[in-house]
């Protein structure tokens, strides 16, 4: 078995010395010239070079680590045949919601407002936070990570409602789906979670005329954008006038239009905005690397692989 592991500015021994120790038979590599490649069967990637990919003539499956496939997906190099794989692991599960919850609660406290007052020595008591029973949650994208994120969402007592592109049901979560009721849904949402894969459907769908229809006479005092999906579903600078105007009141954002955010983007330095790198659901190597070498064997014994993307949907 030879595998290629190629991932945009990683440290990528680590992730080989991983694989080797699980399977001391392997051939791994992390070098990208055409030597190395040429009997490649199976590649670990995240955001690889274009082209890379489409140089490996003996590739049979391709393994994103991560949850966005659209840097794959538009590599006009890579034959269609070649099965592309998202990782599906509890780890990765559970990063992602931890992410959500933490986000949620943040903004729910009113923690960015505690933080100000903390800055300036300020003691008081910010009235009118109400109970999280009194507040709706809702998550756009009802994949493994949207559902379980409203999983733990409902644990905190948050009402909830879901939307996607196609129908689908959630234990306890009122659902909406489509164009048709992408409006109730978000006349109903206090807390925005974007979860969506990125598809031509959803490039710049977090735009001003979105965010104008979420819930306007919430008890948080207006609506909260929480985007972990792709940064290309948003439109910055129609979030930065939302957050300035009052149409939003907060934002955690954890994708950007172009990463890593740039130095000068005022959403660093915004008062009503948290940050974080990209990293909403960074997950242990191990995990992710034990959920590949298993998937690798169902390969060798014949049997399907799971969690294949659908290059037609994007996802």
């Amino acid at each position: 078995m030879k595998m290629l592991i190629n991932a945009e500015s990683w440290d990528l021994e680590p992730w080989a010395a991983l694989v080797r120790k699980a399977r001391p038979e392997a051939d791994v590599v992390t070098t990208t010239d055409a030597n190395s490649l040429a009997d490649v069967r199976y590649a670990m990637v995240w955001k690889p070079e274009p082209g890379l990919l489409g140089r490996c003539p003996r590739l049979e499956v391709i393994f994103n680590l991560g949850a966005g496939v659209d840097a794959i997906l538009k590599d006009v190099t890579i034959p269609q045949r070649i099965p592309l794989v998202r990782i599906a692991d509890p780890n990765m599960t559970m990063r992602m919601t931890e992410w959500v919850v933490l986000q949620a609660l943040f903004h729910h406290r009113r923690m960015l407002a505690y933080q100000g007052q903390q800055r300036a020595k300020v003691w008081h008591d910010i009235p009118g936070q109400p109970a999280a029973e009194h507040v709706t949650v809702g998550v756009m994208g009802l994949g493994i990570l949207g559902r379980d994120a409203l999983r733990g969402i409902g644990a905190l007592g948050f009402q909830r409602v879901g939307w996607s592109r196609t129908a689908k049901e959630v234990d306890g979560v009122r659902c909406f789906h489509g164009e048709a009721g992408l409006g109730a849904f978000l006349a109903e949402t206090d807390i925005l979670v974007c979860l969506l894969p990125l598809t031509p459907e959803t490039k710049g769908v977090l735009d001003a005329g979105l965010l104008r229809k979420l819930k306007r006479n919430g008890p948080l005092g207006g609506p909260i954008l929480l985007n972990a999906g792709r940064g290309g579903e948003q439109v910055e600078a129609d979030i930065l006038a939302a957050l300035e105007d009052g149409t939003l009141v907060g934002a955690s954002l954890d994708v950007f239009e172009a990463e890593p955010l740039a130095s000068s983007s005022p959403l660093w330095s915004h008062p009503k905005v948290v940050v974080t790198p990209h990293n909403a659901a960074d997950s242990e190597p191990q995990a992710l690397t034990a959920y590949v070498l298993g998937q690798i064997d169902r390969h060798e014994r014949g049997l399907p692989l799971e969690n294949v993307v659908d290059r037609g949907r994007g996802y």
